[in-house]
């Protein structure tokens, strides 16, 4: 009976600390989720309004857009390994509901450094957007080949096309991007943050 005893509170104490209980209450929980949904929308204006600070034509085309995709992001490279990681949401401009999603990404490559950058993506039609949304997406080498920039009347649209229907503009805290690389990058819905 002893050792029935001090197995059970081993058992106990195991599950209190290896993270199956966070030991807050359901009404914590949601208030963090709702701050966290709060957050989201902020990060996700200030992202807008930092692609119409640099590609003013963009507004036309996002008002035009079945459906947006705003991220923020955090890269690292250390030496040869690189990681990237994010979170933001999708809006469906027909119906304003707003899903909320995170992206992970990681590779091998030559560097140091950190690099905070923000990505707008634009969704043509109804069914690349569900499906980025609902599927969730992972940016491939392909993405990357589609990429490049065209020239009007002075000023460069930076957008790139991703995929068929998805276009993306890719910012730093200083401007558009040059380069919209995203391959092997993974973006799905954050089912928590979803729940109602």
């Amino acid at each position: 009976m002893k050792h029935l005893k001090l197995v059970l509170a081993l058992l106990l104490i195991a599950v209190l600390f290896s993270g199956f209980w966070s030991g807050k209450s359901k009404r914590e929980i949601r208030e963090e989720n709702r701050l966290e949904r709060v957050n989201r929308i902020v990060s996700s204006n200030q992202t807008m309004q930092l692609l119409y600070k640099y590609a003013p034509e963009a507004k036309k085309i996002v008002l035009r857009s079945y459906g947006y995709a705003t991220f923020s992001n955090v890269g690292v490279n250390l030496v040869f390994l690189s990681a990237e990681g994010g979170k933001g949401l999708a809006h469906n401009n027909k119906t304003g509901i707003n899903t909320y999603m995170n992206m992970a990404s990681g590779g091998v490559g030559f560097g140091l450094g950190i690099k905070d950058f923000r990505a707008v993506f634009l969704f043509e039609n109804k069914k690349v957007y569900d499906t980025f949304v609902n599927s969730g997406w992972e940016a491939n080498a392909q993405a990357d080949a589609a990429a490049k920039y065209e020239e009007r009347g002075g000023s460069a649209n930076a957008a790139v096309t991703v995929a068929p229907g998805i276009r993306l503009y890719k910012m730093t805290q200083n401007g558009l991007a040059l380069q919209a690389t995203i391959q092997g990058t993974k973006y799905w819905k954050d089912e928590e943050l979803n729940k109602n």
